[in-house]
């Protein structure tokens, strides 16, 4: 598909190719990559390219000055923001909810908040900020991002014109990324499908970046883990994405891990929602504080999805422990760091067997993985 700012918005790097060559030679790239681990009898599947219109979430930088309002994407390797009427790689709905959001960011930017200097309270305009946008099942989930409070008169002006916006479902605030985001209107809860369940997301939650991406991996972890019984680890779970799928065998328990509270406190009420007594959460910091060999040896596999960074101390662990797995499936947005955590599991006894790429960002840099290893 065309886009008029692909090549200055520098988020689609090669969005000038025909399809069928980006695809063969993006292919090509990933198993060059793959064959640096060293290893000829390790089998790369037929790769999946998850189509532009797919995108459910998108993070949209905004910028208002002298009442004109810039909202889009971050040029390449800049903080100049290009203006984005539409993006290819967004669903319909996302787009066609894109100039509804600037005329909210403009209202709110066109009203002052007080702000007490001393005895007096002086004016201030908001002039930049973040809007994120998540398509749930139900609606979309909007969360407004900028250092300034929520005060009366941009609660009306969101109210107001939210009320008539049926596809807006939840709008939050928050001051920046790592700060907790308040609900200003929830007409209902957003939700995403997970295999048989319906799964709340908190407000500006991780998701796999679209619905066709997220079911292709886990159609591929059911497969590896059907013959799985006892018990299995979802490492760097976030939401729960994976733990849903697997927990829907009443053969196994999971034990989902991760560092992040908010994500596992909404997970763990959609757990308790939806009755799902094979899954216990906990919260820990992997990357400080790996299972350790007292704790590995209660697992018969384990499924890591780390961050870009990769899962070195994990793999360390697992790898270095006399107790092997059954089963050990990785999910990577990185394969430069999934090479560095595959060696470590070869060198401590484990067999990477296959490996599949999946394409969930389409006309760019970025590749995501799946990998299986069983224990030699």
């Amino acid at each position: 598909m065309i886009c008029e700012i692909y090549d200055s918005c520098g988020g689609c790097t090669y969005r000038d190719k025909q399809y069928e060559q980006y695809c063969q030679e993006k292919f090509e790239k990933f198993k060059k990559t793959i064959s640096q681990i060293g290893f000829d009898d390790v089998n790369i599947n037929k790769p999946h390219f998850i189509p532009d219109g797919c995108r459910r979430r998108a993070t949209f930088a905004f910028e208002y000055k002298k009442k004109q309002l810039v909202m889009g994407f971050n040029e390449q390797s800049s903080h100049k923001i290009i203006d984005v009427k539409k993006c290819p790689l967004l669903t319909p709905t996302l787009n066609n909810i894109l100039p509804f959001l600037k005329q909210l960011i403009e209202a709110i930017c066109s009203e002052p908040y007080l702000v007490k200097k001393g005895k007096k309270n002086i004016s201030q305009y908001i002039t930049e900020g973040d809007i994120f946008v998540c398509e749930a099942s139900n609606g979309l989930d909007v969360v407004l991002e900028y250092d300034a409070p929520i005060e009366l008169n941009h609660r009306m002006i969101i109210f107001e014109m939210v009320s008539s916006q049926n596809s807006i479902i939840r709008i939050s605030h928050r001051k920046s990324a790592f700060s907790d985001a308040e609900t200003i209107m929830e007409k209902s809860r957003p939700y995403v499908k997970i295999g048989k369940y319906e799964v709340y997301i908190p407000a500006g939650t991780f998701l796999q970046p679209s619905q066709e991406g997220q079911e292709t991996l886990s159609n591929l972890i059911l497969k590896y883990f059907e013959n799985i019984k006892g018990n299995i680890a979802d490492l760097f779970c976030g939401v729960g994405t994976f733990s849903y799928i697997l927990a829907q065998n009443d053969k196994v328990k999971i034990t989902a891990v991760d560092s992040s509270k908010q994500l596992l406190g909404g997970f763990q009420d959609s757990v308790n929602k939806n009755q799902i007594t094979n899954i216990k959460i906990i919260n820990k910091n992997l990357f400080k504080y790996p299972f350790d060999e007292s704790e590995l040896k209660e697992f018969n596999a384990i499924l890591f999805d780390p961050p870009r960074a990769g899962a070195k101390a994990v793999c360390e662990k697992i790898a270095s422990s006399q107790y092997k797995l059954d089963v050990l499936v990785a999910v990577s947005c990185n394969p430069d760091t999934f090479i560095n955590d595959a060696k470590i599991l070869i060198s401590g006894g484990y067999k990477l067997n296959e490996v599949t790429f999946v394409d969930q960002f389409i006309y760019s840099n970025h590749s995501e993985l799946l990998a299986f290893f069983t224990k030699e």
